[in-house]
């Protein structure tokens, strides 16, 4: 069964872009930004599942979106994997706090 829940490792095509993309997300989940970055989303009304839209609207960082259209679809598959990975393991007072960001409506 453990076997089913490890990812493969796939190689990085760009190590640069992929590593400014992933801090720029950590930073944005670290336990003392992932506040400030939930508000953000939630005066922009952006979905937080909706990882294109954040890039897009920059609230990952300015530069954020282009390092990540810079990447191979197999770099941004993992990224995104990363990304939603990340918004689940934000404290459940915060994800209660912000309910609407979540809801799959």
């Amino acid at each position: 069964m453990n076997a089913l829940k490890e990812q493969p490792v796939l190689p990085i095509a760009d190590p640069v872009a992929f590593g400014s993309v992933k801090t720029a997300i950590e930073s944005s989940f670290s336990t003392g930004k992932v506040a400030e970055f939930l508000r953000s989303l939630d005066r922009q009304g952006v979905r937080i599942r909706e990882f294109e839209d954040v890039l897009r609207r920059g609230l990952l960082g300015k530069k954020t979106a282009g390092d990540y259209a810079a990447l191979s679809a197999g770099d941004q598959g993992q990224l995104r994997e990363f990304y939603l990975a990340s918004l689940e393991r934000v404290a459940p007072e915060l994800r209660q706090k912000f309910f609407r960001l979540y809801a799959y409506y």
